[in-house]
């Protein structure tokens, strides 16, 4: 009886952890958005937007579930504003995976980060489940820095296909073990109980000061870190939405550039994720849509001015998909609002954009495979894979 109990517990725990990190795909509509929190957008002049031919940086920004529906809905919101808005280079990803007309984080994000079709579910592997090294991966080995920021856990689908390599993305703890095989320089998301509550009884956390991290459990306990190896978990699961998380994605980018920019004289890659717009898609949900892309774009915004200071680095903004098959029926842009509908509580099959700002913006214009993304970005930095 009590090896039952002791089973039954363990199910419950492992059930429970699994679902918490899925447990958004509630449908809940909401179909109109009133903003009324509204961010400056700085716009640049030609004399500024003067780059280097090739970029030494490359910022990656993915908005997951983020098509153009979900980025006019952001323009709508901030009155006609948004940083995006100076990145007049843009293309089309088309995101289907392997095995399906329409992809899931974990394919999409796999497709991005690794420049290869996989199947929906697949972490970092090919179709016969094999590793398959990452763009992460690929920078580190040409001693470049390396970072990931996420408003999800960075155990989630998409941080997860830049730096593991597992069939399942429902295997977080395997997920949170593949961060210790990689020397990424700063790491900021969600997913604490992954490295510290395990079942192995393997205590990431600690292993990871071992390995010489600083180990933080917010941005604001890490701003006086101005260098070396920086791994902040800000929640347990997931971290909360727009409304009560504050500025943490935008404040995270920032810290992660400031980590990233004297940590390696060859340059950095670093990707990050606005997860959140996909949830509101999911729940069918335009106030959450808005917010978070209005969040998104604040982080947005502090890859442009660094790209614009620094001369030498590309930022790139696309999706992994787009969610919710959002549409949107009317608006007020002097007043915020937005009234929009949705096809579906899950992904759909649309292209999604791609923004491209600073050295190497040209090459991403017209209509390509996700996996485009990956090869553009590999050959602008001009290195060589090792592996």
């Amino acid at each position: 009886m009590k090896k039952l109990l002791l089973f039954g517990a363990m199910f419950l725990f492992i059930g429970t952890t699994s679902f918490a990190q899925e447990n958004y795909k509630t449908v809940n509509p909401k179909h109109e958005f009133n903003n009324n929190e509204f961010h400056d957008v700085r716009y640049y002049s030609e004399k500024e937007l003067k780059f280097k031919k090739r970029p030494k940086n490359v910022i990656l920004l993915i908005g997951d579930g983020m098509g153009v529906a979900q980025v006019f809905t952001g323009i709508t919101a901030n009155k006609g504003d948004l940083n995006l808005i100076n990145m007049r280079s843009i293309g089309f990803s088309r995101t289907q995976s392997a095995d399906d007309y329409v992809t899931d984080s974990a394919a999409g994000g796999t497709a991005l980060s690794c420049g290869q079709k996989t199947y929906n579910g697949a972490i970092g592997v090919d179709v016969n489940k094999q590793p398959i090294q990452s763009i992460l991966e690929i920078a580190e080995e040409n001693e470049k820095a390396t970072g990931l920021v996420s408003t999800s856990a960075i155990t989630h689908a998409t941080p997860a296909a830049f730096i593991a390599h597992q069939p399942k993305r429902s295997m977080y703890e395997e997920i949170a073990g593949d961060f210790m095989n990689t020397d990424i320089d700063v790491f900021i998301g969600g997913g604490r109980d992954f490295f510290e509550k395990r079942q192995d009884e393997r205590n990431l956390l600690e292993e990871l000061k071992t390995k010489g991290y600083q180990v933080f459990n917010s941005v604001d306990e890490a701003s006086k870190v101005e260098e070396g190896k920086l791994a902040i978990l800000t929640a347990k699961g997931h971290n909360p939405g727009y409304k009560d998380r504050g500025e943490m994605l935008p404040d995270a980018t920032e810290k992660a550039i400031e980590i990233l920019d004297g940590a390696s004289k060859k340059g950095f890659f670093l990707m990050v994720e606005g997860s959140q717009i996909d949830w509101g898609g999911h729940q069918n949900n335009a106030s959450f849509v808005g917010g978070e892309m209005l969040d998104f774009d604040q982080a947005i915004g502090k890859a442009l001015e660094y790209a614009v200071n620094s001369r030498n680095t590309l930022v790139i903004v696309t999706a992994d998909h787009e969610t919710g098959g959002m549409a949107i029926e009317g608006g007020d842009m002097r007043k915020g609002y937005v009234k929009a509908n949705f096809t579906t509580g899950h992904h759909s099959g649309l292209m999604v954009p791609v923004f491209a700002f600073g050295p190497g913006a040209e090459e991403f214009g017209g209509i390509y495979e996700n996996t485009e993304i990956f090869n553009k970005i590999y050959k602008l930095y001009r290195f060589k894979k090792t592996k």
